[in-house]
């Protein structure tokens, strides 16, 4: 078995276990507020760490969201669209000209899009790339169409190599298993933020050459449907 196939178990297990320990909560069953019980937020914890263990197995986060869709129903037609943001520029950073391998005067590109399934975003991704490492077509897509960046340069055999994986939204506070207090539901809880998971990751050539670094932020439209039913 496969780390995120475990890790994907064990959040699963955990979600079964606090379920039958908190038993059901059919207020909390209808409704969307992932933060407003602790049971709520025991399920958001779970799923956040398959989705974020999903994401780390697979080399094309595009592909994995669909799934997440499709799974999750959050549309009718479980599709991925991407919508790039024209006009925009992020200068690359020293550390990312260091990460991607290249001198301070290498031309390097900003290309930044908008992830949906449906109308709901769920996630938006900043990406650094080299032109010079990829070819001239593939430049041109990249420049006139919204084509995902992993789908253009999918001829390239790359590897993705993540440098950072974050929760930004934490349902469970510090310590919350030591302290019983922490498992009661509380209304003064912190409200789930709009965006929950950040990746950083790098793209290379087989050979190892990196051309493209990325920055992927989830939001909280993953997690866009209604709890289950107990």
């Amino acid at each position: 078995m496969m780390a995120a196939d475990r890790k994907a178990l064990c959040t699963c297990s955990v979600l079964l276990l606090w379920w039958l320990m908190a038993g059901a909560d059919d207020s909390a069953a209808q409704s969307r507020d992932w933060s407003g019980s602790f049971v709520a937020r025991v399920e958001a914890l779970a799923l956040l760490e398959t989705l974020n263990a999903e994401l780390l197995a697979s080399n094309s986060a595009t592909l994995t969201l669909e799934h997440w869709c499709d799974v999750h129903h959050l549309a009718p037609a479980p599709r991925i669209v991407v919508e790039r943001i024209p006009d925009l520029d992020k200068p690359v950073s020293l550390e990312q000209r260091r990460e991607l391998g290249v001198t301070a005067t290498e031309l390097v590109r900003y290309r930044r899009v908008k992830l949906l399934c449906g109308t709901a975003v769920l996630s938006e991704a900043d990406n650094w790339y080299v032109p010079g490492r990829l070819t001239p077509e593939m430049n041109k897509v990249l420049d006139t169409t919204d084509t995902p960046f992993g789908r253009v340069v999918q001829a390239l055999h790359f590897r993705r190599h993540t440098l950072s994986s974050n929760l930004l939204w934490l349902p469970l506070p510090e310590g919350w298993e030591m302290n019983a207090s922490s498992r009661k539901n509380d209304a003064t809880f912190p409200p789930m933020p709009a965006n929950l998971l950040e990746h950083r990751a790098v793209l290379t050539l087989p050979d190892g050459t990196p051309f493209s670094e990325v920055v992927e932020t989830y939001t909280a439209n993953v997690l866009g449907f209604p709890l289950p039913d107990p």
